[in-house]
C-alpha cells in the first residue's frame, strides 16, 4: 500500500509540474480551444496553472490528471495522459519520467 501512495505521489508531482508550468510534457489544445479568442486563452491556461480545487470526487487517485474549469461563459476540462516514449502506447510507469511522455490536453466541455 506505502508503495502504491509513493507512486501516486510521484505522479501528482509530476503531473502538478507538467501544469504550472507547462514543462515536463506536451501541451495541446483542442480545435475549439485553438478557436477562441488569444485573450481567453492566456486566461484559461492562467486559470489551468493556478488550479488547485481537487477532490476525492475528481481526483478519485491523488494524481492531479484532470480538471474542470469556466472561462467566462465556456466549460472546459484539462486531461494529462500518460504515453511511451514512441508516444504510440500508454506509459509503461507514469511515475517514471525516463519512460513516460506526459500529453497536457486543454478542450472545450462542448468538445467532449
Amino acid at each position: 500500500m506505502k508503495a502504491t501512495l509513493i507512486k501516486a505521489q510521484r505522479i501528482r508531482d509530476l503531473n502538478d509540474e507538467l501544469r504550472r508550468t507547462f514543462l515536463g510534457g506536451h501541451v495541446v489544445f483542442t480545435a475549439g480551444v485553438a478557436a477562441m479568442a488569444a485573450d481567453r486563452r492566456r486566461s484559461l491556461l492562467r486559470m489551468i496553472r493556478k488550479f488547485d480545487d481537487f477532490t476525492p470526487d475528481n481526483d478519485p487517485h491523488g494524481e492531479h490528471d484532470f480538471g474542470s474549469i469556466d472561462e467566462h461563459d465556456v466549460s472546459c476540462f484539462w486531461k494529462i495522459d500518460y504515453f511511451d516514449q514512441t508516444m504510440n502506447f500508454g506509459s509503461p510507469d507514469a511515475a517514471d519520467p525516463a519512460v513516460t511522455v506526459r500529453v497536457l490536453t486543454i478542450m472545450r466541455a462542448d468538445e467532449y
